[in-house]
């Protein structure tokens, strides 16, 4: 009963009284990006723009963007919960109400953010609620959280395109990736920054539908 109880916490979101009370200060990280050298947190320049993405474990995914032409610099952290500066093992608790995130700094005359949808799509199963793959939990969601009114619409539009897409493939589930505008980014500990160039042989979970997403080629 243990066991069950949980597991069941892990993957149902905390109430506000229920979650955990966190702290008033940011988790330190490294000022500069390990691959690139940018600055991880700004300043960043004017023109460049901003979104964050949820693909389960935020290792894969980091390194999955930071590879594209056109995005500037990359940070993991925490995002669309209740907890302020949480640490990574209170979210795994599932009491902070966080998701596992990748903050992206791109250059859209670069690359489109509906490009950055096409790769976020194929690159992952955003069917599987509050995991993904192995990985189980809330921290797991997929998500997509915009800080523009043109990048929410266009992460809707994606969504339902892409759901027609599974739809024809005959995949028979039903896309659950959260969309809302960003609040607050917490930046995660120094360690999961760009872990994969810092431990090349780490794991990387993200596995996608073999679909492809109509969106941004």
């Amino acid at each position: 009963m243990f066991l069950i109880d949980m597991f069941n916490k892990k993957t149902v979101m905390p109430t506000p009284d229920a979650a955990l009370p966190g702290r008033a200060e940011p988790l330190p990280t490294s000022e500069f990006h390990f691959v690139n050298g940018q600055p991880l947190k700004g300043p960043y320049p004017d023109h460049l723009h901003v979104a964050y993405f949820g693909m389960g474990c935020f290792w894969g995914a980091e390194r999955l963007f930071w590879t594209l032409p056109g995005v500037w610099v990359t940070a993991v952290g925490y995002q669309g919960g209740l907890t302020p500066n949480p640490t990574y093992h209170e979210t795994t608790t599932g009491l902070t109400g966080h998701a596992e995130v990748v903050k992206v700094v791109y250059d859209p005359s670069v690359v489109s953010y509906e490009a950055l949808l096409k790769t976020f799509f194929e690159q992952h199963d955003p069917t599987q609620g509050m995991r993904q793959g192995n990985d189980v939990g809330t921290t797991y969601r997929s998500a997509l959280y915009t800080t523009r009114p043109e990048q929410l619409e266009k992460a809707k539009a994606a969504r339902q395109a892409f759901q027609k897409a599974l739809d024809d493939a005959g995949r028979n589930a039903k896309i659950t990736t959260e969309i809302a505008s960003a609040e607050e980014f917490y930046y995660a500990e120094d360690y999961h920054q760009q872990y994969l160039a810092k431990n090349p042989g780490g794991y990387c979970g993200l596995k996608g539908t073999g679909v492809s997403c109509p969106v941004g080629g």
